[in-house]
C-alpha cells in the first residue's frame, strides 16, 4: 500500500503542477481536486476503466467454458479467489490483469490469444496474469495507466493553452513552452510506468512457472506473442499498454527509439530467465 499511496501522491503533484501551468494557482487547485477525485475513483473502479480502454467485456462460464475452466483451475493452484474473466475483441494475441486486490481482480484475454496459442502456452499466460494478482501488482499498474492518460491529456491542453495565449501567469502565448509541456508530461508519466512495470513482469513470469510447474510453455508463449505484436496492431490507449503481458504497441514502435523506453523488459531476457528456471539455474 505504501507504493500505491506514493504513486498517487507523485502523480497528483504532477497533475497539480500541469494545472498550474495551464491555469495558474486556480488551475493548480482545480487539478489537485480533480486528481483527488480520480484517485478515489481509480481505487474503486480502476478495473472498469481499463476494460474500457481495451474494449473488453466480462463473460460468463457459459459464454467461454474452456477459458473459464482454465482460469478456475490455475487460480486454485495459486491460492486465489476466482477472478472476473473478460475477453477483448482485439485480434492481437495478448492478455492482462487488473483490479484493486485479489478479491476484485479481472483476467482478460484478447480474442486473438484464444485462437493463436496452444493450451499449455495459454495456461502459462493466464498463470502470469494470476501471478500479478497474487503479488498485487494490478492496482499500482492500473493507477499508473489511468493517471498517465490524464497527464497526457493535460499536456495537450497546456500546449493549446500556450499556443492560444491562455494560462495563468503571463506567458505571452509561449507556444514553445506549451510544446515542451506536451512532450515532457507524458514522458514523466512513462518513466513512472517504466520503473513499476519491468520488475513486476520478471516476478510474474517466475511465479507463473511455479503455478504451472512448467516454465517453458510461458517462454514459448512470450516468443510467439512478441512476434504477433510486431505484426498485428492493437487499438488501445497507450497509457494502458504496460498492463499487457507483451507490449501491444510494438507494431507501431518498430525499431524506433521508443522501444528503449518500453515498459516491458526485452522478451529475449524474459525467455532466458524462464529457461534458467527450467534448467534449475535460478
Amino acid at each position: 500500500m505504501v507504493k500505491v499511496f506514493a504513486l498517487m501522491a507523485g502523480l497528483t503533484a504532477l497533475l497539480a503542477a500541469l494545472g498550474g501551468y495551464v491555469g495558474g494557482s486556480g488551475g493548480a487547485v482545480m487539478m489537485f481536486v480533480i486528481a483527488a477525485v480520480m484517485n478515489f475513483s481509480l481505487y474503486w473502479w480502476s478495473d472498469k476503466m481499463v476494460l474500457r480502454m481495451y474494449k473488453a467485456q466480462i463473460i460468463t462460464p457459459a459464454e467461454a467454458p474452456e477459458l473459464y475452466a482454465t482460469v478456475d483451475r490455475l487460480r486454485q493452484r495459486a491460492g486465489l479467489p476466482m477472478p472476473v474473466v473478460a475477453i477483448s475483441p482485439q485480434p492481437q494475441p495478448n492478455a492482462f490483469a487488473t483490479g484493486r486486490d485479489p478479491e476484485h481482480a479481472v483476467v482478460c484475454c484478447t480474442a486473438g490469444i484464444l485462437k493463436a496459442l496452444p493450451q499449455d502456452e495459454l495456461e502459462g499466460v493466464i498463470a502470469h496474469e494470476l501471478a500479478h494478482i497474487k503479488h498485487r501488482h494490478m492496482l499500482v499498474s492500473t493507477i499508473a495507466a489511468t493517471m498517465a492518460g490524464a497527464i497526457g491529456m493535460l499536456g495537450r491542453m497546456a500546449m493549446w493553452g500556450a499556443v492560444l495565449g491562455g494560462g495563468g501567469r503571463d506567458r505571452q502565448g509561449n507556444g514553445l513552452g506549451g510544446l515542451v509541456m506536451l512532450i515532457i508530461s507524458p514522458f514523466i508519466a512513462m518513466i513512472i510506468q517504466f520503473a513499476i512495470s519491468r520488475q513486476n513482469e520478471f516476478q510474474a513470469d517466475a511465479t507463473a512457472a511455479e503455478i504451472t510447474g512448467r516454465p517453458m510453455p510461458l517462454a514459448n508463449a512470450l516468443t510467439r506473442l512478441d512476434a504477433f505484436a510486431k505484426q498485428i496492431p492493437m487499438d488501445v490507449n497507450p497509457a494502458a499498454a504496460h498492463l499487457a503481458i507483451v507490449n501491444p504497441l510494438a507494431a507501431f514502435q518498430g525499431q524506433s527509439l521508443m522501444r528503449i523506453f518500453s515498459t516491458h523488459p526485452p522478451t529475449a531476457e524474459r525467455v532466458a530467465r524462464l529457461k534458467a528456471i527450467a534448467d534449475g539455474a535460478l
